[in-house]
């Protein structure tokens, strides 16, 4: 090590940052741009090529991004660059009912007009979504980018390693795994995962539509599991709709048109004529928990920790939230001059995030079986807990504000508060 030659090719092959992320896909990014705004250096891996990550088409996938989330993108300067593109949900109606009949007559309705924050989210397509993030990311200064495959990862004694596969090495204080619900970094830090599989697929396309949708998303309870109808700009909606995985690999097989018929008795015609616009993609759901959102050096973020139904449309969202609470723990740690690696100062983290993702998991756990089903008994529990809900103001503005993001213990970032 004494050899200056051997000096040089060890500062070629290992790179030293605060933060290395596992994952560049929404969460991964949101992270690198928090935490780098706030000085610490950042690298951020991701297997896939910059050019694979990003689509110019419309494809009709898109995110509701809560009130909540869109403060926290204002607060690391990015939400001037998504809202031009940006469509806000200035309504959500909740009813239940089945394919081909009126809904019920009991429902949920959240109006925005009902807190004085603004809209209850906004819908945002992820081609757009996503080239925000990449763009923000090159050339900042306290991000390096590397495209590879993690192989390895390691603990020192004062940090963490990251053995890529073309054997590059990457040193950090802290591991944060974005990698989704199959995290290798959870798996390589030995967290294991508790969950099972809901029996159902979603369906997620996107319609054009005669009628102006208003803004207004809509939640609609059928037997088989929720369709969501979510507004996009120029008269399109985005739709996830939730089936048993027999019928819904039925119906992705079928042709568009055969696809349309389906569709068209579950959708109604509020909307006047409609028609398919972009792909058609199936995701199979389930519900999975990190048993941990940290192991030494190393913390776990989004689907990485918790995967969720989408019913209540809160998984970027509270990916969003995770990311927020991890950032502000860090850079207040960072500025006491403690180590951000530490197992306590992870354990904040954790502590911070993980009653609250519980509660959620258990929510959409428990909505999911109660709507997903035509029991007769249940049908009429749950109409007339929405109609009782949706009676009382006091009660609805709660719920609205919830759905918004912005009750609770919230991170500063969530609240629109640069660290």
């Amino acid at each position: 090590m004494d050899n200056p030659v051997s000096r040089v090719i060890l500062t070629v092959m290992t790179q030293t940052s605060d933060l290395l992320i596992v994952g560049g896909g929404l969460n991964g990014p949101a992270l690198a741009l928090a935490a780098a705004n706030a000085g610490l250096s950042v690298t951020i891996i991701d297997a896939l090529p910059v050019s694979a990550r990003l689509s110019s088409d419309f494809d009709g996938r898109g995110y509701a991004l809560s009130l909540g989330s869109q403060k926290l993108l204002k607060a690391i300067k990015l939400w001037d660059a998504v809202a031009p593109n940006a469509q806000p949900i200035l309504d959500v109606k909740v009813t239940d009912g089945k394919p081909g009949e009126a809904p019920a007559p009991f429902m949920l309705e959240f109006d925005h007009a009902e807190i004085d924050d603004g809209p209850v989210g906004f819908m945002i397509e992820d081609r757009y979504l996503r080239r925000v993030f990449l763009d923000a990311l090159n050339g900042h200064p306290n991000i390096t980018q590397v495209e590879g495959t993690v192989s390895g990862q390691d603990i020192l004694p004062n940090g963490a390693q990251l053995t890529l596969s073309d054997g590059s090495t990457h040193v950090g204080k802290l591991i944060v795994g974005c990698d989704g619900r199959g995290s290798g970094t959870a798996a390589r830090a030995g967290i294991k995962r508790t969950g099972w599989g809901y029996k159902q697929t979603a369906l997620v396309c996107a319609v054009q539509h005669e009628k102006p949708h208003g803004g207004c998303a809509h939640q609609y309870f059928l037997p088989s599991g929720p369709l969501a109808i979510l507004p996009l700009p120029n008269n399109q909606s985005s739709i996830v709709w939730t089936e048993s995985d027999k019928v819904a690999h039925q119906i992705q097989a079928l042709n568009d048109e055969d696809y349309l018929a389906v569709l068209k008795p579950r959708f109604g015609d509020f909307l006047g004529e409609i028609s398919l616009a972009g792909g058609r993609f199936t995701y199979p759901l389930n519900i999975t928990l990190a048993n941990a959102f940290y192991a030494p050096r190393v913390a776990l973020v989004g689907d990485a920790a918790h995967g969720m139904h989408p019913i209540a449309g809160q998984g970027l969202n509270a990916g969003l939230k995770d990311v927020g609470a991890l950032t502000e723990v860090l850079i207040e740690a960072h500025r006491r001059g403690e180590d951000i690696g530490r197992e306590d100062v992870l354990a904040r983290y954790s502590q911070w995030r993980r009653f609250d993702i519980a509660t959620m998991a258990l929510m959409t756990d428990t909505f999911n079986k109660l709507f997903s089903n035509d029991n007769p008994m249940l049908r009429l529990v749950r109409d007339l807990g929405m109609g009782a809900v949706n009676a009382l103001p006091n009660v609805r503005r709660e719920a609205i504000r919830e759905a918004a993001g912005v009750n609770g213990d919230l991170p500063k970032l969530m609240r629109g508060i640069a660290l």
